[in-house]
């Protein structure tokens, strides 16, 4: 399996970051060696001084499919969940300013918490999925669906254009503005809506 997170989906975040408004979405991996399961710990890497966590919605690929059409999208995914992509952001900045790829502070162990998923059949509408996390119970990022650049669908016919999705592959979608720093003993909690989706605690 594959993970494969969208940059910059959410304007907002774009413009805290000081980045353009993307106009294809913006796409790059993480091993599986970078998923964390719920509840785990998380160990701030001895290579960063500056972790950022980014909450964002994951869908779970339920069906193999290359080239698929925007309108057909909805059906290679039955569930949706929550994930933390921590980022190394001193490091993506280096990488940044030098024209290198981002993995080494996007993709390293323990990179990408994931929490726990619900059935799709239990939203009543997928362009408006509330979503948030707190930092020791003070909430610090707020997002909707409704104002993602690039939907769910055409985010899968995008992606697929260049690499086969297969069944248990998770897409990140991206994450909306109010990143920042983490700290040890931090705990972080992510929701859906009022259901908690994820917890993971600094160390």
């Amino acid at each position: 399996m594959k993970i494969i997170c969208i940059g910059r989906n959410y304007a907002d975040h774009a413009k805290e970051l000081n980045n353009p408004i993307p106009k294809e979405p913006l796409f790059f991996l993480k091993p599986d060696s970078a998923i964390l399961p719920n509840n785990n710990p998380f160990f701030i890497p001895e290579f960063t001084n500056e972790v950022h966590y980014e909450i964002e919605i994951v869908l779970k690929i339920s069906r193999l499919g290359k080239h698929i059409e925007s309108q057909f999208g909805h059906k290679y995914f039955e569930e949706i969940g929550l994930g933390i992509d921590f980022t190394a952001r001193d490091i993506q900045q280096q990488c940044k300013e030098k024209g290198h790829p981002w993995e080494k502070a996007k993709a390293f162990d323990g990179s990408a918490p994931l929490g726990r998923f619900m059935d799709k059949k239990e939203f009543t509408n997928l362009s408006n999925i509330a979503f948030s996390l707190t930092q020791n119970g003070v909430v610090k990022q707020m997002g909707n669906t409704k104002d993602m650049i690039f939907s769910f669908d055409e985010i899968i016919a995008y992606v697929s254009q260049f690499m086969t999705l297969k069944i248990g592959d998770l897409i990140f979608t991206g994450t909306p503005a109010g990143v920042g720093s983490i700290s040890e003993d931090d705990l972080l909690e992510g929701f859906i809506g009022d259901k908690k989706m994820i917890s993971c605690r600094v160390k």
